[in-house]
């Protein structure tokens, strides 16, 4: 594909409803508006994302953000080439909400409809932010998602890793729950961390002593709660050690994905790409601590580095028009049959890490 094209892009596959218009080709788009309405009030009084309440919240406001992305762009729907739209893997509501809202939008303007993975949107971001070229490495650690992806095209993803259980998002959400911190958990911890001691408590690190690049968060995310029964004066938690619990668990969480990558670096190199490139996504590659031991493995071993600004780290519709422009120059759409799928590995030709149901295999 030589021309550029104009995409819009439409993302509702968790808590955060999406749509964004970008103009390009691959390798060299550029974002011409991203709309992003949150969550977080809806869900703030139970802890974590109830599917229900999100899939309404979706359904209310796909149609609103798809105008105001338009109208930022300056752009009406007529001018728009394709519609691409985030099919899985997600909360099934929220997927289909979107499904189903692009699939209205095809149907009356006759534009070309593109099914994206959420995954692939992630992992094809660094081309749309900084135009790298195939093959990269990709750790794409999110708050549902987390492995290492050796990307040699737009649809060529091989899975060297990833977590068997928890993934780091996860852990942090549920390690904010576990000490009273706000949720995102991912910024409480972060921030509640930057006073506290790392080395007062020993947390495990663990299958570091397991070849590989596995990970897991699951005990760790035990292990804190039992440390901190341990240190409570009777229901109330001293601040002081709060602090130094959040300190200690991402300390953890830091040398795990530190020794993991660079034994995916390894792999990686192994195949003596021309531009050796490590890329990060997903809301926790917005962790400050992630993001310097991570450079400091680049700079190690002669790799380059490259995270998407913070706004196209998490959850958004740019991403979905942009691996949707991907996919179009490969020759590729779909018609009405598209379905919402929860479960959609990016790598099919791996056994599936978190096992497999009806409904296919988690990861």
């Amino acid at each position: 594909m030589t021309q550029d094209l104009t995409f819009l892009g439409i993302e509702s596959s968790c808590d955060d409803t999406g749509a964004a218009v970008l103009r390009g080709r691959p390798g060299a788009a550029r974002v011409l508006s991203s709309v992003v309405v949150g969550q977080n009030d809806l869900h703030a009084a139970f802890g974590g994302v109830v599917p229900e309440i999100a899939a309404r919240a979706h359904a209310e406001k796909l149609d609103t953000c798809v105008v105001e992305a338009l109208s930022q762009a300056g752009l009406s729907l007529a001018q728009v080439d394709a519609i691409a739209v985030t099919a899985g893997p997600g909360l099934i509501g929220g997927v289909l909400s979107g499904v189903m809202c692009a699939k209205g939008l095809a149907v009356a303007t006759g534009k070309p409809l593109i099914g994206v993975n959420h995954l692939a949107g992630h992992a094809l971001t660094p081309r749309l932010t900084d135009g790298i070229a195939f093959p990269y490495l990709m750790l794409l650690v999110s708050g549902g998602h987390c492995q290492f992806l050796l990307v040699r095209g737009a649809q060529d993803f091989t899975r060297l890793g990833g977590t068997i259980d928890d993934a780091p998002g996860e852990a942090f959400d549920k390690t904010a729950r576990l000490l009273a911190l706000p949720q995102p958990g991912g910024p409480s911890v972060e921030a509640e961390a930057k006073t506290g001691d790392p080395d007062r408590f020993a947390f495990p690190r663990p299958l570091l002593d397991r070849d590989g690049c596995d990970m897991s968060f699951s005990g760790l995310k035990t292990a804190l709660l039992r440390t901190r029964d341990s240190v409570m004066d009777g229901d109330a938690l001293r601040r002081g050690d709060r602090a130094d619990l959040c300190a200690g668990f991402q300390a953890a969480v830091v040398d795990v994905l530190r020794e993991k990558t660079r034994r995916a670096l390894a792999l990686y190199l192994a195949e003596a790409p021309a531009q050796p490139t490590l890329a990060v996504a997903g809301g926790v590659a917005a962790n400050t601590a992630i993001r310097s031991a991570l450079m400091g493995l680049c700079a190690e071993t002669g790799t380059t580095f490259t995270a998407p600004p913070l706004a196209l780290c998490t959850d958004n519709a740019a991403m979905i028009a942009y691996a949707g422009i991907e996919r179009f120059a490969l020759g590729e759409q779909d018609d009405m049959t598209l379905m919402a799928r929860p479960r959609w590995p990016l790598d099919t030709a791996s056994p599936a890490m978190l096992g497999s149901g009806k409904k296919g295999a988690k990861a």
